[in-house]
C-alpha cells in the first residue's frame, strides 16, 4: 500500500506541470505587473513596486492552505473527477483574461464552476455522441467544502494587508483635481493534493473514501488553484478597509461552512451554500464601494502640508520611517503646500528635517542628509506633485 501511495504521489506532482493553469498563473502575474508599472510611470514618473509584487507575501498562506486542504481531503477521502478540475481551472483562466483580479475570488471560480457542472449534468445526457455521464459524477458537497477553505484563505490574505503592500493610484476627483487611492490587490496560488478516479490507490478502511464517486481505485493529482482580489480604497487607509473586508469574509466563510456540513446529509444545501457564496461576495464588494464613496477622499489636497500616498521600497523615506497616511507639514521648519514649497525648503540646508503628523494626529520629526535629485528619489509619493504639474500644464 505504501508503495502505491509513493508512486501516485510522484505521478501527482508530475501532473501539476500538465495543468495549463500553472503556466497561466505565471503569465498573469507578469502581465498584470507590467500593466501596473506602466500606470505607475504614467502617474508618478517612476516604478514603485516590482513586477511580481501582487503575489509577494502570499506564499506562506497559499502553501499552508494547500497543506490543510490536502490533509482534510485525503484524510476524508474526497474524490473529484478530472472534468471538475478541468472546469474550475479553465474558469479561473477565463475570469482573469482581462488581467483583473476582481473575479478570482473562490466565490466566483468555485461557485460558477459548481453551477456549470450542475447544468451540464442535466443537459448532457449522451447527446450528439457526447458522454454525458462525465459530468454526472460531480462531488458537489466536496466543492462546497473547497469553497469554504478558499474563502477563509482569502479572508486571511485580506487581513494581512499592510499599507506598505498596497498599490497607490490616481483618479480624477472633484473640480478635475487628482485624488489618491490605493488598490488592495493580491493573488495567491493554492497547490493541494486531491484524489481522482482510477489509479493504484485502493480503499484501506470501509468508510474511505467518504466522498467517492463509486470508483474502486484512485490516483493523486497536485492541483494549483488561484485566488485573488482587488478593492479600491479612497476614503480611508488601506489597512482599515482590509480589516473591515476580512471580518465580513470570515463571517461569510462561517455561514458557508455550516451549510457545507449540512449538505453531507441534505445535498440540496450545497446549492444554497454556493448561491450564498456568490451573493455574499457581491454584497461585501458593494458595501465596501458604498462606504468608500460616502467618505471624503483621504489622500486629497489639504490645507496644511500633504499626505504621503506611497513610500518607495528601499528608499530614504522608508529608512526614515515614513509610512502611508503620514502628513508632511513642514520641511526645515517651513510650511509646505506645493511642489515649489517642498523643493525650496529642501534646498536650504545640506540636511533636511521633516515635521510629520501621523494617522493619530501625533507629531514626530525625521531628519537626514539631503538626498540630491528629484522628489521621487526621496521615496515619497503624493498627489500634490502631480496636481501641481497638471495645473502648470507639465506632463512626463
Amino acid at each position: 500500500m505504501a508503495e502505491s501511495w509513493i508512486t501516485e504521489l510522484a505521478k501527482g506532482i508530475g501532473k501539476l506541470f500538465l495543468n495549463p493553469l500553472l503556466y497561466w498563473i505565471v503569465l498573469l502575474v507578469f502581465l498584470a505587473g507590467v500593466k501596473r508599472i506602466r500606470k505607475e510611470r504614467r502617474n508618478f514618473g517612476f516604478k514603485l513596486f516590482d513586477v511580481f509584487s501582487e503575489w509577494n507575501k502570499t506564499w506562506a498562506v497559499g502553501l499552508l492552505t494547500g497543506l490543510i486542504l490536502s490533509l482534510i481531503f485525503l484524510g476524508a477521502g474526497v474524490v473529484f473527477s478530472r472534468e471538475t478540475i478541468l472546469v474550475v481551472s479553465g474558469l479561473a483562466i477565463i475570469l482573469s483574461i482581462t488581467l483583473r483580479f476582481t473575479l478570482l475570488s473562490a466565490s466566483y471560480t468555485i461557485g460558477i464552476g459548481y453551477l456549470i457542472l450542475l447544468v451540464l449534468s442535466f443537459i448532457l445526457t449522451d447527446q450528439y455522441g457526447f458522454d454525458g455521464s462525465l459530468f454526472t459524477k460531480t462531488n458537489f458537497t466536496g466543492l462546497v467544502f473547497l469553497l469554504t477553505v478558499l474563502l477563509i484563505a482569502e479572508a486571511v490574505l485580506t487581513k494581512r494587508v499592510q499599507n506598505s503592500t498596497t498599490f497607490p493610484d490616481l483618479i480624477a476627483g472633484r473640480r478635475g483635481m487628482l485624488t489618491g487611492v490605493h488598490h488592495i490587490r493580491k493573488l495567491s496560488v493554492i497547490p493541494f493534493f486531491v484524489l481522482v478516479p482510477s489509479g493504484l490507490i485502493t480503499s484501506f478502511v470501509p468508510f474511505w473514501p467518504y466522498f467517492s464517486m463509486n470508483g474502486e481505485t484512485y490516483s493523486l493529482m497536485l492541483v494549483p488553484l488561484l485566488i485573488g482580489f482587488d478593492y479600491t480604497v479612497k476614503g480611508s487607509l488601506p489597512d482599515e478597509a482590509a480589516a473591515r473586508i476580512s471580518k465580513s469574509m470570515f463571517t461569510l466563510s462561517g455561514m458557508i461552512l455550516l451549510l457545507a456540513v449540512g449538505s453531507i446529509f441534505i445535498q440540496w444545501l450545497s446549492i444554497v451554500a454556493i448561491v450564498l457564496g456568490i451573493i455574499g461576495k457581491e454584497f461585501i464588494s458593494y458595501r465596501h464601494r458604498a462606504l468608500e464613496n460616502k467618505r471624503h477622499a483621504y489622500f486629497s489636497r489639504q490645507q496644511k502640508g500633504f499626505k504621503v500616498l506611497g513610500v518607495v521600497p528601499d528608499s530614504p523615506a522608508e529608512r526614515l520611517g515614513l509610512v502611508v497616511g503620514d502628513s508632511v507639514v513642514k520641511v526645515n521648519g517651513q510650511p509646505v503646500h506645493s511642489l515649489n514649497d517642498f523643493y525650496f525648503a529642501l534646498q536650504q540646508n545640506t540636511f533636511f528635517k521633516l515635521d510629520i503628523v501621523d494617522r493619530n494626529n501625533e507629531v514626530r520629526f525625521v531628519q537626514s542628509a539631503l538626498y540630491e535629485g528629484d522628489h521621487h528619489e526621496l521615496g515619497i509619493v503624493t498627489t500634490t506633485f502631480r496636481n501641481y504639474e497638471t495645473e502648470q500644464g507639465i506632463t512626463k
